[in-house]
């Protein structure tokens, strides 16, 4: 086996040809040409070099150790001083060196991980061939201190800088030797640059000329030396606080020095965090600070402030600093454009990259740092204002708080936590390889590989070490960006730092008073609710005291504040103790704000969901309030009813709970729709509204008939179908609607009729039953005879009745019959017999006119209710929904006959059709659209905001104040107004029709 084959082996490019010659006998001689290792301890140092992030940089730079070793050694016994000739000349000190990495294994471990990581480190071992021993164990067998303290000999600059080297040589070993993790090395990297700004600061003031007085100056830490997550290179960011005007000159000249001496020291000293930047003086008065932050701060300079501390000269005065600017930091998220701002200013971070750099950057591109600091700054200075426990300068110590606080989720926690450690890795990995500043993972092939190796990636089965680093970072940057547009951009941040700061301390005496701000009428009560809701010290009493300051606002915008924070205790108890509720409010994007305004607003959502807590889910994702698609819903209905074949109450049970959610989904998209930012992207009108709750109707019925056909099955060839009749067949329910049907069978048995009269009797029954879920009126009134006819009657039946005994009332009700669920061939059938009779040949005669307005007005003067106030009956009142209908229906019984497009039983389908045709004005078509409109809306909404039915649009009162807010808000006044103005419009159409 040759030579070079054998030392490959360890990893040494180049197939071992170089490697052997650094290692062979003109070299370090730790190899032999024939037999390898000349000993165990050498076979064990060669590995250990092998092992390093970059073997051949390790033997290297050792190699270059070792020679400078020898060079040094041989001027120092009165050698001719030589430059490095590639053979090492073997004497005491080589053999020093050699032999205390034999038996210090620690000294040996650190040592070639230094020389393997970091060419300019080695490069400072091969100029200071002595300073290896400063990596040396000690005596009491601990490894030499690693956390940044300087062990300065002179007060001078080149003692400083030597102090520094040794002290940032140490702090890199134990960090690449595994001894300790991310927190405590940059931990020691902040330590070291305080005590190198205080020994620069201490060289400069020496340096004052004789009979200056000290000046009080004070150096505050900024940005990741003030956070106290310093990396390996980077400016360290300052501002320099004067205590008044006597001490500006003098402390100006410090400040400077101190600049120019770090300069040479370490690293470069930047104070363009201070007021008004590199145009701003370089030291500011302790009052001139005052006045400008108070004055002239932006957004970005308060957060920046975040990490603000105490790092050298007057640490008295640096504290007086930051007290007195602790007040405006934490009232800062309060300005209007706060929050914005914040978004803003990571916005044009992003922008600022080089396109060609953007996906490498893991400090400033998406998914990197940046976006963390950022997520946790802004939730600090939001939620930071009344809780101390977020006020921490370092962003890991913060994001544990605002864990901790409730404020984020455990997981979300975790995995920020974990993509920052593994981010600071990287960078401290790719800024110690040369001491520079960089945040770019390397492209090439070779600067990857040399990056996987130093992070500690090694190959493993179907992925090499790239391939395994590679997945790592794509996968914490993803979850990173997930979380920081999760954080950052969530609409509860805007809504609580959009409460006052004193609103949210949560403190009994000013609860009350707020409270009584707010208008609830009865503060003592609601003080309760807030008591049982936030007592405690558990993580969902922190979570409910986040929210509650909020949601009060929110509730108090509502008639009846005291309600919505009823309904929300409510919600809080059945839901409170299941592990996604308050994540769901904290996390959801609006959904804590949707729900205030579904709670406050509706008792009829919020009946909803105390049956359904669960349907909460729901107000998170916006196209969760779209209608379902009709065939979406009649198959998931009827697969509801398939899973419980064999137990008619489990499926009607079933059937009826996803009615329920239906029905909420509907109403809180009816609720959000004129709810400003909280609406959906695709808000829902009235129309919609209408023929989804039809939609919803059919696919009850259609399962509630498979269930009842299964449970009374009939002789065999009966079929049998449900015609939808009034709103339902118009497309036109509204939420107190019941289902207006005619039953239908066709069979030749005789016992058809009686098993028909059962599967009708089941519907009704299974679906009008006592549950949780809000019952389905069944209403067959429209039928032949009314209630005094057979419920169920076959297609001849119908057929012999409307052919010798209907009335016109009857020809009217059938114009809005359509086919909704069972024998599709017999719904059609009905829906042939039905227009012979809705289309009457001919039209109507003068005397069936006159029939209907006789009924017309028989209906205003005997239905509408004892009581109710005409003008505003949404259903019979003047200009309302009969008056159009009744209306649209009188032309469609005369003309329909001629024009197709009349065909329809929806009552604006037709009513356009009529205006098409000439046969209705533009303007009396448009005054009765409106007019119509407006009456559903407010019918709808008055029985959300009641809980139950009513067609009465009240004057005064918070009913009305709960209608307008759902209907776009304003003044009631104005709104009832507004109504009586349309819906006279209206009526003065239906008039002019009708006459």
């Amino acid at each position: 086996m040759t030579r070079p084959t054998r030392l490959a082996r360890y990893g040494f490019a180049d197939n071992g040809a170089n490697a052997a010659d650094l290692l062979g006998d003109r070299g370090l001689r730790l190899w032999d040409s024939g037999q390898g290792p000349v000993s165990s301890e050498a076979a064990d140092l060669i590995h250990a070099l092998s092992r390093s992030a970059d073997p051949n940089l390790a033997l290297r730079q050792f190699h270059r150790l070792v020679d400078a070793v020898s060079r040094a050694a041989e001027r120092a016994n009165g050698g001719r001083p030589t430059g490095p000739t590639g053979e090492i000349i073997a004497n005491a000190a080589t053999k020093e060196l050699i032999d205390e990495l034999y038996r210090d294994h620690g000294l040996r471990r650190r040592l070639v991980a230094v020389l393997g990581a970091s060419s300019t480190l080695g490069d400072h071992l091969v100029a200071n061939e002595q300073e290896w021993r400063t990596l040396a164990t000690t005596e009491s067998g601990l490894p030499p201190d690693p956390e940044g303290h300087l062990e300065l000999e002179a007060p001078t600059v080149p003692a400083l800088r030597q102090a520094y080297r040794i002290a940032l040589l140490r702090i890199a070993a134990a960090d690449l030797t595994g001894g300790r993790g991310l927190e405590p090395t940059m931990a020691a990297l902040s330590r070291l640059a305080d005590e190198t700004l205080a020994a620069a600061y201490g060289i400069a003031l020496a340096g004052l000329p004789d009979g200056t007085p000290e000046p009080r100056l004070a150096v505050v830490a900024m940005g990741k030396c003030g956070g106290n997550e310093l990396n390996y290179v980077s400016d360290v960011d300052v501002i320099f606080v004067a205590a008044g005007d006597e001490d500006l000159q003098a402390g100006t000249t410090i400040a400077a020095r101190l600049m120019e001496i770090c300069g040479q020291v370490a690293w470069p000293v930047d104070a363009a965090l201070r007021p008004e930047g590199s145009r701003g003086p370089l030291v500011r008065t302790l009052a001139s600070h005052q006045a400008y932050y108070r004055r002239w701060a932006r957004t970005w300079e308060f957060q920046a402030l975040l990490k603000a501390r105490p790092a050298a000269g007057d640490r008295v005065l640096a504290l007086q600093w930051l007290a007195d600017l602790a007040p405006l930091v934490w009232h800062a998220a309060e300005r209007p454009e706060a929050v914005a701002d914040v978004r803003d200013m990571r916005r044009r971070i992003i922008e600022n990259v080089p396109a060609k750099e953007l996906d490498r950057e893991i400090k400033r591109g998406p998914g990197g740092l940046r976006d963390i600091e950022f997520a946790v700054q802004l939730l600090q200075l939001v939620h930071g204002r009344v809780d101390e426990t977020l006020r921490l300068p370092g962003t890991l110590p913060a994001l544990r708080a605002l864990v901790a606080g409730g404020y984020v989720g455990r997981q979300d926690g975790e995995t920020l936590l974990r993509g920052y450690r593994f981010l600071r890795a990287v960078e401290h990995r790719l800024q110690l390889q040369q001491l520079r500043r960089t945040h770019t993972v390397p492209d090439d092939p070779a600067g990857l590989r040399w990056l996987a190796a130093a992070l500690g990636y090694t190959a493993l089965p179907g992925q090499d070490a790239v391939e395994a680093f590679r997945a790592d970072w794509v996968g914490h940057a993803a979850n990173v960006r997930r979380l920081h547009v999760k954080l950052l951009y969530q609409p509860l941040l805007e809504a609580v730092a959009r409460v006052p700061a004193e609103a949210l301390r949560m403190t009994p005496a000013s609860a009350r008073k707020r409270l009584e701000i707010l208008g609830f009428a009865d503060p003592a009560g609601a003080l309760r609710h807030l008591e049982a809701l936030t007592g405690g010290v558990t993580r969902t009493s922190a979570i409910q005291r986040t929210l509650l300051p909020m949601l009060l606002q929110e509730f108090a915008d509502a008639p009846e504040p005291d309600r919505g924070l009823l309904n929300y205790r409510h919600v809080s108890d059945k839901l409170g103790s299941t592990p996604w509720y308050l994540r769901l409010l904290r996390d959801g994007g609006p959904v804590a704000r949707r729900l205030a305004r579904v709670i406050s607003l509706s008792r009829y959502a919020t009946d909803l969901l105390t049956r359904d807590p669960e349907a909460l889910r729901l107000l998170a994702d916006d196209p969760e309030l779209r209608p379902r698609s009709t065939e979406k819903l009649r198959d998931g209905f009827a697969a509801a009813a398939e899973r419980h074949a064999d137990d008619p109450v489990k499926a009607i049970a079933a059937v009826r709970a996803l009615r329920r959610r239906e029905l909420f989904r509907l109403a809180c998209a009816d609720i959000l729709s004129q709810g400003g930012d909280l609406a959906p992207a695709h808000p829902i009108d009235v129309h919609e509204l209408g023929a989804a709750l039809s939609a919803v109707t059919d696919a009850t019925l259609n399962a509630a008939l498979l269930i009842a056909r299964r449970a009374k099955p009939g002789p065999a060839g009966l079929r049998f179908a449900i015609i939808g009749m009034g709103r339902l067949g118009g497309y036109e329910m509204s939420y107190p609607s019941d289902a207006d049907v005619l039953f239908v069978y066709e069979g030749s048995d005789e016992q058809a009729g009686p098993a028909a009269h059962a599967i009708a009797e089941e519907v009704r029954r299974l679906l009008n039953a006592p549950a949780p879920d809000p019952p389905l009126g069944v209403d067959a009134d429209l039928r032949p005879e009314g209630r005094q006819g057979p419920l169920v009657r076959s297609l001849s039946a119908y057929q012999q009745y409307y052919d010798r005994w209907s009335k016109v009332w009857e020809a009217q009700a059938l114009l809005r019959a359509r086919f909704v669920c069972g024998d599709p061939e017999l719904g059609r059938a009905f829906e042939a017999l039905a227009d012979a009779k809705r289309y009457p040949q001919g039209g109507l005669t003068r005397e069936q006119v006159v029939e209907i307005r006789r009924i017309k007005a028989r209906v205003e003067t005997e239905r509408l209710p004892r009581g109710a106030d005409p003008n505003t009956h949404t259903k019979l009142g003047r200009g309302g929904l009969a008056d159009v209908e009744w209306a649209v229906q009188l032309t469609q019984l005369r003309h329909a006959h001629e024009l197709p497009g009349l065909r329809c039983t929806h009552t604006l389908e037709a009513l356009d059709a009529e205006r098409d045709g000439g046969l209705v004005g533009a303007a009396d078509a448009e005054a009765m659209k409106a007019g119509w409109t407006l009456a559903a809306q407010v019918r709808n909404a008055l029985t959300l905001v009641r809980g139950r039915p009513t067609d009465q649009l009240p004057r005064h009162g918070v009913e009305l104040a709960g209608t307008v807010l759902l209907l776009g808000g304003g003044d009631p006044g104005e709104f009832v107004d507004r109504y009586l103005r349309i819906t006279r419009r209206s009526r003065a159409a239906m008039e002019r029709i009708f006459s």
